[in-house]
């Protein structure tokens, strides 16, 4: 009767466990400014813990390798393009700029990396911005001298600069290329189904068991979403959004994405939202949301479709919001 027990024991100590629900293990940190999290589902949680280990190291030397206002690889070029001198860069941030300076191209140089210097005029090269609008000619001198990624050469391991007026300043494609890293590294790590949430940027791989991961994207001047959707293996958001660092002067809101046209933050639109899919689907979902953003509402589905972006939500400047057919099927 005793070893009947036992082993009635057994089996329900072994449904139980069957029938308990796959670890959800989760880790926040603080990168790139902003907070981060990892999730990942259905993986023992030693596993899980330091593939999530590996990519928040990655993070951080990411974080540090492309600061722009801190000593850094990125701030050392920065210093050589000013004195118009060649500097040797690394195979990584080669890539990097050369892949900027594609999309800069694409996007008509609305996504303009090369205007570091202008941003750190507006008071954004600082942990807390300066809330001082500069003078008009001092912006005006920036636009004149009209830095742009063209400008900007790397070849055989160096780069220059024909115009000294480029500083480069990554802060719209970083988050972007570090989610990409991130799903790198998870599978590396023999992980399946995660979630990686940079500030808003997010990317799926796999999912949250027997359904999608599902994500909310923030109203720009309410607590809460505006909105949920399904991301699916693969897919990728990013926001921009004139409540991410601002200040306000005057009445007037100034956030950090700045129109390079102008040398003034755009004021179009309070925020923007992509969804993307396929190779680099990390990278381009940061780095597309800010043309889209800068260029406004009248712009907007003709931007998109040049960027060939189906799929976007944007709230403009009066609160109206700008769903495309792709996005409104969704969408909850």
């Amino acid at each position: 009767m005793k070893a009947v027990r036992l082993g009635l024991a057994w089996v329900l100590l072994w449904l139980l466990a069957a029938c308990s629900p796959p670890p959800l293990t989760q880790q926040q940190a603080y990168v790139f400014g902003t907070l981060v999290e990892v999730s990942v589902f259905g993986t023992p949680e030693s596993q899980a813990q330091q593939a999530i280990s590996a990519v928040l190291a990655r993070f951080d030397e990411l974080h540090r390798a492309l600061h722009a206002w801190q000593p850094s690889e990125l701030s050392r070029l920065n210093a050589a393009l000013a004195q118009g001198q060649r500097a040797p860069v690394a195979p990584e941030l080669a890539a990097m700029l050369r892949d900027a300076q594609a999309l800069s191209m694409q996007s008509s140089e609305l996504f303009n990396p090369a205007i570091g210097g202008l941003i750190a005029l507006w008071g954004f090269h600082a942990d807390a911005p300066q809330a001082q609008v500069p003078e008009a000619a001092a912006i005006a001198r920036w636009v004149k001298a009209a830095p742009r990624m063209r400008d900007l050469h790397v070849e055989n391991g160096e780069a220059w600069s024909d115009n000294p007026a480029v500083q480069l300043d990554l802060g719209g494609y970083a988050k972007g290329y570090a989610l990409d890293e991130a799903i790198r590294i998870l599978k590396a790590h023999g992980i399946d189904n995660a979630l990686v949430n940079i500030g808003g940027n997010v990317i799926a791989l796999g999912g949250h068991g027997d359904r999608p991961w599902r994500v909310g994207i923030q109203h720009p001047r309410q607590p809460g979403t505006l909105a949920t959707l399904d991301l699916m293996n693969g897919e990728a958001i990013g926001t921009s959004g004139d409540y991410q660092r601002y200040f306000e002067a005057g009445g007037q809101r100034y956030s950090h994405l700045i129109d390079p046209r102008s040398g003034f933050p755009a004021t179009g639109m309070q925020s923007v939202t992509v969804l993307v899919s396929g190779e680099h689907a990390g990278t381009r979902s940061d780095a597309l949301s800010k043309p889209l953003f800068i260029g406004g509402p009248s712009q907007l589905a003709e931007q998109a479709a040049r960027l060939g972006v189906a799929d976007y939500l944007a709230v403009d400047a009066t609160g109206q919001t700008h769903i495309s057919p792709a996005m409104q099927a969704r969408l909850r």
